[in-house]
């Protein structure tokens, strides 16, 4: 049995401030000397980036529809191992998951799997008595979700406090914490949520800072901790990536970072790696050549569109990337790496391994899906079924090729993507850790 103390931070809607209250108390709890591990609740790349740099350690998704829910608490174990807290920010309300299919992916049903303390995180502004009318009606939906306190978020005034304070006194639950209404701290949005860290570093550790700052002034961190302790153990089954014999040589596998390609879980490098390859990471916006000796590349998902005249201007790793895909070694792009590999994105050139034209639109797509592959690929052998998740606001012409990369059931029938020699390019991003076989087979392809 693995014991790691452990809150899941949930709110009852979105806007409610569970990123500002999760990384600040990954922040203040890492300030006490503590080694923390953090985790969201869903297919979100960004938060994990405020999350790794309030800990130190690399923020892991749980995402219990494209994982499913028995790999949740495998893969919380192998990320906590060795910690002295794991602190797990929800996803949107506490009770929303995937659309039309009850609790799956909800905060609630990770909660659950976890065995884990919730703490709510109410936004107090314009009620007062109210406020526990709200909280009994989260706590008391699913006698299986143990709401263990509660933290409230944007409260006016001593007074506001008060009478928020004497009608939560009523519902059993602690109050284990109280923000003042104040100045959003400054984590700057745009098309797709907030921007991420790696393109705003500096002002990425201010804003953790501040969320620090503010979850230690306003939170009883001390009562906090006992109610993570009180989690009971979980059943020793880490996950961990099963691995490979070692090859004779191992192939570099080429990774795009920077701040044009930051969408990445964790668990994808730790694959390839015990799959047999040598990850190295290079950046399209900077690196004029690929990493010396690849044999493999993987484009992964960001914001490619931000940076698509700098993306453009860098001739020399075009031609270089064009040239490995045409030399029919494995490349592997995820959303961001599928414009990247296209004709043109927004009218300037791209790679042009494949012969479509991408544009922004003010259409936001955006969900779960169910997907099985069109075809034989680096990544999976026809008939492969596996869920995945779409996030982007552009608009690929046309948007699969003669053979598309996968056929998806959710929410319409449609092809996407595009298979063609080494290359899979698709908008689905997928998770892994659900289907090691992909980074197994991706490697064999480059030694061979």
């Amino acid at each position: 049995m693995v014991s790691v103390p452990r809150l899941v931070i949930a709110a009852p809607a979105s806007g409610s401030g569970k990123t500002t209250v999760a990384t600040g108390l990954m922040a203040a709890f890492s300030e006490r000397g503590l080694a923390v591990s953090p985790h969201k609740v869903g297919p979100d790349y960004i938060d994990p980036g405020y999350h790794a740099l309030a800990t130190g350690r690399p923020g892991r998704n749980l995402d219990a529809y494209m994982c499913g829910p028995d790999l949740v608490a495998p893969l919380f174990t192998h990320g906590a191992s060795g910690c002295d807290l794991a602190v797990v920010e929800g996803v949107m309300g506490l009770y929303d998951g995937a659309s039309g299919q009850g609790e799956l992916a909800s905060t609630a049903q990770v909660s659950k799997l976890l065995r884990a303390p919730v703490v709510l995180v109410v936004d107090a502004s314009s009620q007062s008595r109210s406020v526990a009318a709200l909280v009994h009606g989260f706590a008391s939906w699913d006698p299986e979700v143990r709401i263990g306190g509660v933290i409230l978020n944007k409260v006016a005034s001593d007074r506001h406090e008060v009478l928020l304070r004497e009608a939560l006194d009523e519902s059993g639950l602690p109050v284990l914490g109280v923000l003042r209404r104040a100045p959003q701290v400054a984590t700057p949005s745009r098309h797709l949520g907030l921007v991420p860290v790696a393109e705003r570093q500096t002002d990425a550790l201010d804003a953790v800072r501040a969320m620090g700052d503010r979850v230690r002034e306003g939170c009883d961190l001390d009562a906090l901790m006992a109610l993570a302790r009180s989690a009971p153990a979980l059943p020793d089954e880490a996950w961990e990536p099963e691995r490979c014999p070692a090859p004779a040589a191992r192939p570099v596998v080429a990774v795009a970072g920077g701040a044009a390609f930051t969408f990445a879980y964790a668990e994808h490098a730790e694959l390839l790696t015990a799959a047999g390859a040598e990850v190295v990471v290079f950046d399209p916006l900077r690196d004029e050549k690929l990493p010396t000796g690849t044999a493999g590349l993987v484009v992964g998902g960001g914001f490619p569109e931000v940076y698509a005249p700098e993306l453009s201007a860098n001739e020399p790793l075009r031609r270089a990337v064009t040239a490995l895909a045409l030399s029919g070694a494995p490349v592997a792009a995820e959303c961001a790496g599928l414009l990247y590999l296209a004709r043109e994105l927004d009218g300037r050139p791209m790679c042009g391994v494949l012969d479509a034209s991408a544009r922004m639109s003010e259409r936001l797509t955006l969900g779960y899906r169910q997907a099985v592959a069109v075809s034989d690929s680096v990544l999976a052998v026809a008939g492969t079924r596996l869920r995945g998740h779409e996030f982007h606001r552009t608009v690929l012409e046309p948007g699969a090729g003669a053979t598309p990369a996968w056929g998806l059931h959710q929410p319409e029938r449609r092809v996407e993507g595009f298979v063609q020699r080494g290359v899979h390019a698709s908008y689905l991003h997928t998770h892994w850790a659900a289907s090691p076989e992909i980074a197994r087979r991706f490697v064999e392809r480059c030694g061979g």
